[in-house]
């Protein structure tokens, strides 16, 4: 490709974006250095052209690990200018990988020299640098075994908390006890995913706790939703529907769009997974009412979602008509069934996915068409190893009853290897 005689450390407006976290513009730019197109690039390094236009475009914030180690291995990118800390290989021990993961976390948030000289107070920086590793490893969950990233979240929070408890400061305290609390909320969710239910149970406890002790009402708020969804999705609704009252009852006045809307949906969930039709479409009825509000918003009041939108609106609509099927109130169209399950995180559109799955056994009573969208998600939830995505495989089998064919033996199959 006539890269091997490329100096990438003498292009400064590539090193800029790099340092920016904009992974996307430096694929962009280093593409445009190499004087190929979309397609010509795209080719050599062994991706379609949307997919590569999709990279280019996404600006900063989460990135998917392998696209970005190919396209460095290709061109002969020094992986750190995509924020990676060396080339993935495989068959690492545990250790290599806990160093790949923090490098590469590492190299995402990097904090800027003159950013510290303007803290009179050194320590000051320490919550948020601690925070913005936090995130860094949520973005990396989309395509990284929850395991994987255990190795390194566990002694994040480790050192969070002993930090915490070193504070004297009460204003210091308070941050670094927010920061504590999110990365709880975090281990908690790859429990989750390792379906780990009782360790997921006591680290959403801690992040709630921790939370409270930092006067921090939004984040209090965020975690009981959290416990709350979890509860929904667990079996337990008439404990999710009273947590979800003790984080409304967190605000003073009324909660942000993004927050009630996801609020909204929670209650849906667990609405019903407590068979009650009419309040889950109440729920959801309000949840299009606020999300439809969002644009209109500051989205920084609420930073620890992502995003809210019509996508995870439909999301929600699919998994409350999968766990209502003889209800018609809750009505799925098909713009839900193709709109959910787009989107950039790999487990999460795994799980839509068998849930879109289920909707096609029950509404358009089509087996082959469920157990082909049930096979790619199972894919996905065997490739990152996910104990939450097999655990739901196994509920779409078992509501799928006694269907056979060559659809499901595939399923069935890999079913079979799924002790994650």
């Amino acid at each position: 490709m006539g890269s091997e005689t490329v100096n990438w450390y003498d292009f400064g407006d590539l090193k800029d974006a790099a340092l920016e976290g904009n992974y996307g513009a430096v694929i962009r730019r280093v593409r445009q250095i190499l004087g190929m197109d979309q397609r010509q690039f795209a080719d050599q390094c062994g991706m379609s052209q949307t997919a590569l236009w999709r990279l280019e475009n996404r600006g900063i914030g989460g990135y998917a690990i392998d696209p970005l180690a190919r396209i460095a291995t290709t061109v002969q990118l020094p992986h750190d200018l995509v924020g990676l800390a060396h080339q993935p290989t495989g068959g690492e021990d545990s250790m290599q990988r806990r160093g790949f993961l923090a490098g590469a976390v590492a190299a995402t948030v990097p904090l800027r020299a003159e950013a510290v000289q303007q803290q009179p107070d050194p320590g000051a920086v320490e919550p948020n640098g601690l925070r913005q590793v936090t995130s860094a490893y949520r973005r990396l969950d989309a395509t990284t075994p929850s395991r994987d990233l255990a190795d390194v979240a566990h002694p994040h929070l480790r050192l969070i908390q002993t930090m915490t408890g070193r504070t004297t400061d009460p204003v210091q305290h308070q941050r670094m006890a927010a920061a504590a609390s999110e990365a709880a909320s975090f281990t908690a969710w790859l429990a989750w995913d390792m379906a780990d239910h009782g360790s997921a149970r006591r680290w959403y406890g801690t992040a709630i706790t921790t939370a409270q002790s930092a006067q921090n009402e939004l984040l209090t708020a965020y975690q009981l939703g959290s416990l709350a969804s979890f509860d929904a999705e667990t079996g337990h609704p008439t404990t999710a529907l009273r947590r979800l009252d003790q984080a409304r009852r967190q605000f003073t006045g009324p909660p942000p769009p993004l927050a009630a809307a996801w609020l909204a949906s929670i209650e849906a969930l667990a609405h019903a997974a407590a068979h009650d039709p009419a309040a889950c479409d109440r729920a959801l009825a309000a949840a299009a009412r606020h999300t439809g509000r969002i644009s209109h918003a500051d989205p920084v009041a609420w930073p620890w979602i992502f995003t809210f939108d019509e996508r995870k609106l439909s999301a929600c609509r699919l998994a409350c008509a999968a766990r209502l099927p003889d209800t018609p109130r809750i009505r799925v169209t098909d713009h839900d069934l193709t709109t959910a399950v787009t989107g950039g995180h790999d487990k999460q559109r795994a799980l839509i996915t068998l849930t879109a799955a289920t909707t096609h056994l029950t509404r358009d009573r089509d087996p082959e068409a469920a157990f082909t969208l049930a096979t790619r998600a199972l894919h996905t939830g065997l490739r990152l190893a996910s104990g939450r995505i097999a655990d739901q495989a196994r509920q779409f089998r078992r509501a799928a009853g006694r269907t056979t064919g060559t659809y499901a033996d595939e399923f069935d199959t890999l079913l079979h290897t799924a002790y994650l």
